[in-house]
């Protein structure tokens, strides 16, 4: 049976994050492997919480072991899961599958598994990801398009027949009925070849928080691998816990530096501003449809402003330049 290292990155969210160990334990059930949980230096006695707790249920001493490691640094959800697969299992053994798992997210019974079954019986696919759901059962939007100037422009827009023109640009297309390849995934639970990550490369460390999924999938495609949307593989997430991007009042720069350095690698820093361009064509699209419509604005304060604001200072940077990744 092929081994599967399951890894949750924890930053401040201790209890949750034992939830959500507790969870993946079951899932794990008859699967040979491990957990790791990352603390990505909390700084607020997470790393010592759990270590103590992992070994007072005597997790440590399971037949899937539970490990506590501290990342030393907070260098955001890449490099965090970085340390984990970089770890391996805990008798020194690289694992066949290593499983990314948010610390607000909560695996069904049979959630792993089942990705565990697909990437055995589907030789060709490299990544694989499961069907994310809401605490009421909604199916949350976890399967994408890659991103491109034709889809930020009906993206900001939200304009139907904008929409209707640009269809087969659209990122976040309706959801797979049918379990399949998508372009992207978010990393919400999702199951990777470690041979692939070896041909590809781990997460790129550039990217604090958000994008580095995208870019990790779209460097998988290139090299010939699909990332699978895998619908009976079913998870149960709370969303946004640790990064707090539900309560939002100004669009981070963390989130900014990601999205503009995803398109400079991928594509050049002419596509980036294209791509920004149509984004914020959209977005006055949208602004006006507002105005006359007398419709919420939906995005953040200042969002236009901050996306233009940074695109110019990210191009006026010489290109070998990375961006700041503050922490969260």
């Amino acid at each position: 049976m092929s081994s599967v290292l399951a890894i949750i990155l924890n930053w401040r969210t201790a209890e949750m994050t034992l939830r959500s160990a507790e969870a993946a334990r079951l899932a794990m059930t008859g699967l040979r492997g491990a957990i790791t949980i990352v603390d990505n230096d909390s700084q607020d006695g997470s790393f010592e919480w759990l270590s103590r707790a992992v070994h007072q249920r005597g997790w440590d001493q399971a037949e899937v072991p539970v490990r506590v490691v501290q990342s030393g640094w907070n260098g955001g959800f890449g490099a965090g899961n970085n340390v984990g697969i970089r770890g391996g299992l805990p008798n020194g053994d690289r694992p066949d599958y290593l499983y990314i798992l948010n610390s607000d997210a909560f695996p069904e019974p049979d959630a792993i598994r089942r990705l565990h079954d697909y990437l055995d019986t589907h030789p060709k696919v490299g990544f694989a990801g499961s069907a994310i759901l809401g605490e009421k059962g909604d199916i949350h939007h976890t399967a994408f398009r890659f991103p491109s100037v034709a889809g930020e422009l009906e993206q900001a827009a939200r304009t139907g027949p904008i929409t209707r023109i640009l269809r087969r640009a659209v990122i976040a297309p309706p959801l797979p009925q049918h379990s399949g390849p998508v372009d992207w995934l978010a990393g919400a639970s999702m199951m990777m070849r470690q041979s692939v990550l070896d041909q590809i490369g781990l997460f790129d460390e550039t990217f604090f928080l958000y994008f580095e999924e995208t870019d990790l999938c779209l460097r998988a495609a290139r090299a010939g691998w699909t990332t699978d949307y895998v619908v009976d593989s079913r998870v149960v997430h709370l969303g946004s816990v640790s990064t707090g991007m539900g309560r939002w009042t100004r669009i981070p720069r963390f989130w900014l530096d990601s999205r503009f350095y995803y398109y400079a690698k991928n594509h050049g820093r002419v596509t980036a501003a294209l791509a920004t361009l149509a984004h914020l064509a959209g977005g006055a699209i949208w602004r006006l449809r507002a105005l006359i419509q007398r419709r919420d604005l939906i995005d953040p304060p200042h969002y236009l402003k901050d996306m233009t604001l940074h695109a110019l200072r990210a191009l006026a940077r010489p290109s070998d330049n990375r961006s700041e990744r503050p922490k969260v």
